[in-house]
């Protein structure tokens, strides 16, 4: 285990708690609580240790590794927003989703291509075409099912980690989802109507796409 590794990991776990205490109160809650720590102050940091720790060794170089920390530290924003308020801020994946564009169409980003001609094409289609399919799939179960903040978190995703690592961690971020709602359901913690946000989900499916080895 590399100083690298530690440092992030406990870059990770600091942001998690950080992460957790604003997004208990921003975006500002319609009654103008805050919320105490609760669960979510375990899960936030728990979820930035793993992600920040493995992401020291992913990249050879230290330019990726500083630009996916920041996009794992804004990540990590956007799922502790999510499940505190069910909202994924357009202030957050709107500049996730640009870093992302430029980082790949100026030929830097490892898991698009350094500088091939096209590389950048197909995560473009994947942008487009995965956010797109999930907004359809939800039409049957609601307009709250699948929100535009989560097609926004997936078209930046699929700008920084193209079109098949985009699709992976979708199906990955799926799967858990399935197990976790099965669980909860089983528990008799939510029942069969319940609202479950999916963002958290496609959040952690993003760091594995990111970190999954080629």
């Amino acid at each position: 285990m590399t100083a690298l590794i530690v440092g992030l990991a406990c870059l990770g776990l600091a942001w998690g708690l950080l992460a957790d205490r604003i997004a208990a109160r921003w975006p500002s809650h319609d009654d103008g609580s805050i919320r105490a720590v609760d669960w979510r102050t375990v899960v936030v940091p728990l979820v930035g240790v793993v992600a920040l720790g493995l992401l020291g060794g992913r990249f050879p170089d230290a330019g990726s590794t500083l630009v996916y920390g920041l996009v794992f530290l804004a990540l990590l924003l956007l799922l502790a927003t999510d499940l505190d308020q069910r909202v994924l801020p357009d202030e957050i994946t709107w500049p996730f989703a640009g870093l992302a564009a430029i980082y790949g169409l100026t030929g830097q980003n490892p898991l698009i291509g350094h500088a091939v001609p096209g590389a950048m094409l197909p995560a473009l289609v994947g942008a487009i075409v995965i956010p797109a399919v999930f907004l359809i799939l939800s039409i049957p179960f609601g307009p709250d099912a699948f929100g535009l903040g989560d097609a926004k978190l997936l078209f930046g995703v699929a700008l920084l980690a193209g079109l098949g690592r985009t699709t992976l961690g979708v199906v990955g971020g799926v799967l858990l989802a399935g197990v976790v709602i099965l669980v909860l359901v089983v528990t008799r913690r939510i029942g069969l109507k319940s609202f479950i946000p999916y963002g958290p989900f496609l959040i952690i499916g993003a760091f594995w796409a990111v970190l999954l080895q080629s």
